[in-house]
């Protein structure tokens, strides 16, 4: 049974869209946050692992939610505790756009490739005998709504992303998802998505595992 694990923060979790900075998050259930969507398109053949942190980054400790937000450390882990699988997602970057990291969209699309390397590693492609990577590009972030002040700035660098995520995609010689083409952060907020996003997405992302070609 093929195993699918999916690698990011809230956005993968399923936290819906933040009215009040502070308020407890609120998550969709299962079935309706894209990772299962996606598991339900790939059909009863699959199976997943959801690994969706809140706050999770690329490659920066959290000078509040604390050092376990690095997406480095987060993916060791990940890829050490479950498999052996057999595609991994990586759809990461949001919360990097935080004001307080302060790093150019070229760093931020670096530091993706970083996780790349983890993933295509002899040492982890050994370990699970061999996965495909498809590295999704997250919606921009909208500068608006509950967290606008938290992301100030993120907007423009936001969406510089695509085409340097691509990059470090095709350098790889990996599949890439632009989900900017498809859905869009919610105006609740400038972060999160709704529900109907979420469907959106996770049949986006069933057809590129179906068909990494596409």
């Amino acid at each position: 049974m093929p195993l699918l694990l999916t690698f990011g923060d809230s956005n993968t979790y399923g936290t819906l869209p933040i009215r009040v900075e502070g308020e407890p998050g609120r998550r969709l259930p299962p079935d309706e946050r894209w990772p299962g969507v996606c598991l339900a398109a790939l059909g009863d053949a699959w199976s997943l692992v959801e690994e969706g942190l809140p706050g999770r980054t690329l490659a920066h400790p959290d000078p509040v939610m604390g050092p376990h937000m690095d997406g480095r450390v987060g993916l060791m882990i990940a890829l050490q505790s479950h498999g052996p699988i057999d595609a991994l997602t990586l759809m990461l970057g949001t919360n990097d756009m935080k004001r307080v990291f302060d790093v150019s969209p070229e760093q931020v699309a670096a530091d993706a490739g970083v996780l790349l390397d983890i993933c295509l590693s002899d040492e982890m492609q050994e370990r699970h005998g061999g996965f495909d990577v498809l590295l999704i590009c997250p919606p921009p972030v909208l500068e608006q709504g509950a967290l606008e002040v938290k992301f100030r700035g993120g907007h423009a660098k936001s969406l510089a992303l695509p085409e340097l995520y691509r990059a470090e995609a095709e350098s790889r010689g990996l599949a890439f998802l632009d989900a900017g083409t498809l859905i869009e952060s919610s105006a609740i907020d400038g972060v999160h998505f709704e529900a109907p996003e979420h469907r959106k997405l996770g049949r986006a992302v069933a057809d590129l595992l179906r068909d990494p070609g596409e």
